[in-house]
């Protein structure tokens, strides 16, 4: 009679703080209760409900615990598959000729993707994979693309937008009616001289840059002369840092480096804390590869659609023919061919040798960085693209 007694206690007054009567330990940890209850049914031992004699009044024990509801994926982080040149349609000889030559260059990483696939790394010596590069005007080919998700948001309600909805210190002047594709396309009409003076560095002496560029007077029409104007680019950040909410840094996060991998991101921002948008990204080579791909991609990564394609194909059209140089314009990216086969390319080049180069049609992603004087090392791709087969 006592067993039973004790039987009966510990069955209905499990949880009633009685000696001698203890809850039996849950299998699963605390990571697999269920959601919808913070306290789920105790389970019964199966040896306390053995030793006792069967009494209906007492619940039968349960035949399996609660599934727990399964845990969400880890996210895949992309990884780089890297491969044998010479499986890729590409000549290992020359790319060794070209590591060599490389020497003594100030460049400091040449790494070219084909069909998705690493097939060549070079690093200077004192550099890997994990440093960071400063990519000076490449930036501007990122703002451009954040400029066109915006857009396909509805965040901004056209290119052809004046700039006076953002800078309201300019309703009513001709400064006013200058169009954010304006700015993408270098034609603000503002007074600038890039290449030719001291702009860039007055802007960045600047106490105030969005003000500094604003003040510039207005020496041609705009949308009528092209002037390289970095100062421009950086009103399109200072656009973006409005029409975003949570500001440009974190809808660059959300809309392009979270979901490309890009973990290595740096950017630097004006006395306001607006991103330098025309000059302040950094970031490893293979970080930057991953944007070209994106855009080699025609703005798909992994089967999810991050750029719009019709995005892809009016920022990589020549919107301003030119000659020599950089090569033609798009919208803050450059146009021209290059290599023995004249191979359509365009890409995003930035001060003392930064370049990110896509050339869809040999499937192909070369990145260089550098600092050197020779801004345009335009002979050290052309010996990648020169030992390419277009077909393999």
């Amino acid at each position: 009679m006592k067993k039973l007694l004790t039987a009966l206690l510990c069955a209905g007054l499990l949880f009633s703080g009685l000696p001698g009567c203890t809850a039996p330990q849950s299998s699963s940890s605390s990571s697999s209760i269920s959601t919808e209850s913070a306290f789920p049914p105790p389970a019964f031992s199966s040896e306390a409900s053995s030793s006792a004699p069967e009494i209906s009044s007492v619940p039968e024990p349960s035949s399996s615990e609660p599934e727990p509801e399964p845990e969400p994926p880890e996210p895949v982080v992309f990884q780089w598959e890297t491969g044998l040149p010479e499986d890729h349609g590409i000549d290992p000889s020359a790319l060794e000729t070209l590591h060599t030559s490389l020497t003594g260059t100030g460049i400091y990483a040449v790494l070219t993707v084909r069909d998705g696939v690493i097939v060549d790394e070079y690093y200077q010596d004192g550099y890997s994979q994990e440093s960071i590069f400063p990519l000076h005007s490449c930036s501007k080919s990122f703002t451009s693309t954040l400029i066109g998700l915006a857009l396909e948001e509805g965040l901004i309600d056209s290119l052809d937008a004046s700039i006076e909805t953002w800078f309201p210190q300019l309703a009513g002047e001709p400064k006013g009616q200058i169009t954010i594709r304006d700015l993408l396309m270098h034609k603000s009409g503002l007074e600038w001289h890039e290449w030719d003076g001291d702009s860039f560095f007055a802007l960045n002496r600047s106490e105030n840059w969005v003000d500094y560029v604003l003040s510039q007077p207005l020496f041609y029409e705009p949308g009528t002369v092209f002037s390289y104007t970095t100062g421009g680019t950086h009103l399109l950040a200072a656009i973006l840092e409005q029409a975003a909410e949570g500001g440009m840094l974190k809808y660059a996060e959300e809309k392009l480096f979270t979901p490309l991998g890009m973990e290595s991101v740096q950017w630097g921002t004006d006395p306001q804390g607006i991103l330098d948008g025309g000059n302040g990204i950094r970031m490893t080579a293979r970080d930057a590869a991953r944007f070209g791909q994106l855009f080699l991609n025609n703005g798909l990564w992994e089967g999810e659609r991050l750029v719009p394609e019709d995005w892809i194909a009016q920022a990589t059209t020549i919107h301003e023919q030119r000659y020599g140089g950089g090569g033609s314009y798009g919208y803050q990216w450059w146009i021209r061919s290059f290599g023995q086969q004249g191979y359509d390319s365009f890409f995003a080049m930035g001060a003392f040798g930064q370049f990110i180069f896509v050339v869809p049609e040999l499937s192909l992603v070369t990145v260089i960085a550098a600092n050197t004087s020779q801004f345009a090392p335009y002979p050290y791709f052309e010996t990648i693209l020169n030992a390419c087969q277009a077909e393999y």
